[in-house]
């Protein structure tokens, strides 16, 4: 029998959620992920994948995958501070440093993985950190977990960067302080601020931390958002994902051999969780170099990102302030939200819906992701559904 407390607990707060239009239907997919998926029997446009260029599809990233399975096995078997490196991992690594322009580079499990790990590795219960409004939920736990004062900056708001970076260093009372923000924001499409980022760190003796899970592959020639600005060199850390662009599974922290160095020893995901898969280091291995040998996927990208964007400005449709494919459709209610997507759904247009606490209250929205595998014809039928939508449901 359950225990009564943790029971009334879910059934209030569950039925909550539901009621207030928070609640998230998880629906299996019954395909690959690609441009066009299938959902209980039916195909539906697919406008809610992270999987940017098409490449967890690419029959040369499976071909690399179940070579490196047979090889090696599914599994690593152990840590990767045991036995559980393996050389494909090696080669990762310094595939990623080489894409990312930095000396090393370290692989966790997961992207999550690696703010939780990097962060609380290297900040303590006597250093500060300033950290985006914005910002990732994996940011935001990992400054947790590192005990660290956490300072909220208004997003992207450079004076109140500044001064509080100056408040902190002032106050004397923090051994260490760091900026934290991510490199392209995943629910607005908005890019950081860098340039004036590094010159408020470089004044003030910040540590850098830049999450670019969202500009890995898409910014900067595919090396991120970091390198579009120019400023490899000053960066500290550079965050990113292995299962959006790169269209697998990870996540890596690049930058100095040191502080490589040092995450190996103290970033406790890497310490105590089994190592990534050799078929999906294989596979990562095979998407890099694609995306450093050609730029056709990125203009693929970015033209489809401009096509929608122009397409659903035009209908009337309030798209925020995007400076990357990432294209929200900002409709506030978030019972409005549900109930609009549901009916993109039932369509057959799989665009999912975001709300709180994903984004703030009041700021619902459809977060479409055109991807280089999505053609003018199916972005046009997804244009006309949105159109007939909004209109019957006075969106637009």
């Amino acid at each position: 029998m359950a225990n009564q407390s943790l029971q009334s607990f879910l059934e209030a707060n569950l039925g909550e959620l539901k009621a207030n239009g928070l609640y998230n239907e998880i629906e299996p997919l019954q395909s690959a992920n690609g441009p066009v998926i299938d959902i209980n029997g039916r195909s539906l446009i697919n406008l809610s994948s992270n999987n940017y260029f098409g490449l967890a599809t690419d029959k040369r990233l499976i071909q690399a995958a179940v070579e490196a399975t047979e090889k090696y096995g599914v599994g690593a078997g152990a840590v990767r501070t045991i036995n559980g490196t393996l050389d494909i991992h090696v080669e990762l690594e310094r595939k990623i440093a080489e894409f990312k322009h930095t000396e090393a580079a370290i692989v966790f499990q997961s992207g999550f993985n690696c703010n939780m790990g990097a962060i609380s590795a290297v900040m303590d219960a006597n250093d500060a950190i300033l950290s985006d409004e914005l910002n990732h939920a994996s940011i935001i736990d990992g400054c947790r977990l590192s005990r660290a004062k956490i300072i909220r900056v208004k997003h992207s708001d450079m004076d109140d960067l500044r001064a509080k970076a100056k408040e902190a260093k002032e106050s004397g009372q923090y051994n260490k302080v760091m900026v934290i923000t991510d490199g392209v924001f995943s629910m607005d499409g908005d890019v950081a601020k860098l340039p004036e980022i590094a010159e408020i760190a470089k004044e003030f003796d910040l540590i850098t931390y830049v999450d670019d899970a969202h500009g890995s592959g898409v910014m900067g020639n595919g090396a991120g958002t970091v390198k579009h600005f120019g400023l490899s060199d000053q960066i500290d850390f550079q965050i990113g994902t292995l299962s959006k662009a790169i269209g697998v599974v990870g996540g890596y922290v690049a930058g100095r051999q040191e502080l490589i160095d040092w995450l190996k020893v103290r970033a406790r995901p890497f310490l105590f969780s089994t190592s990534m898969t050799p078929g999906a280091a294989a596979a990562c291995i095979v998407a890099i170099d694609i995306l450093m040998d050609s730029s056709d996927l990125q203009e693929r990208l970015w033209e489809n990102g401009r096509y929608l964007k122009e397409g659903l400005k035009k209908l009337g449709f309030d798209i925020g302030h995007s400076e990357t494919p990432i294209t929200p459709c900002i409709i506030g209610d978030e019972t409005a939200t549900q109930a609009f997507s549901k009916r993109l759904y039932a369509e057959g247009v799989y665009a999912k819906s975001v709300v709180f606490p994903t984004v703030p209250k009041g700021t619902g929205r459809i977060r479409n992701m055109p991807t280089a595998a999505h053609t003018k014809d199916m972005l046009d039928q997804a244009l006309a559904i949105y159109e007939r939508a909004g209109k019957d449901m006075n969106i637009i």
